[in-house]
């Protein structure tokens, strides 16, 4: 069952006008080391930051609090798994929503996908509860 849904559409002209205005602070307040790492990476390094932000933006309105209630930036990270697929990584604040929305006797599943065309990336966050295994 679905527990939560969000999308957000970020423009990668406003990240790189904050990156231009701020850097390193506007880097470490929003981005865990993973998606500093794999962003920096790119070729278009702007374009993915701009994607992983739109997808903490789906993801706190997903969790329904947006930035709030002791959900931080840092609490919610772009991860793929082995088979490449992305999914977010909740900690701390973040990880405590996910936990008090899932119901029990369920397991909380977070799909996302991310794109972008030109300056504007998009995301998409669907945190549906999963029947435990052997439950």
């Amino acid at each position: 069952m679905i527990i939560g849904i969000g999308s957000d559409i970020t423009d990668a002209r406003r990240v790189a006008e904050v990156l231009e205005r701020h850097g390193e602070r506007f880097l470490e307040r929003v981005f865990t080391p993973i998606e500093r790492a794999k962003s920096e990476r790119r070729a278009r390094r702007v374009e993915s930051y701009a994607k992983r932000f739109a997808a903490k933006e789906a993801c706190a309105k997903a969790l329904g609090t947006g930035l709030a209630q002791g959900v931080f930036w840092k609490d919610m990270g772009v991860v793929n798994l082995p088979s490449g697929r992305p999914t977010m990584e909740l900690t701390g604040g973040a990880l405590a929503r996910l936990e008090a929305i899932t119901p029990p006797g369920f397991d909380a599943r977070i799909d996302l996908t991310i794109t972008d065309d030109g300056p504007i990336a998009q995301a998409f966050v669907i945190i549906s509860a999963v029947a435990k295994q052997g439950a």
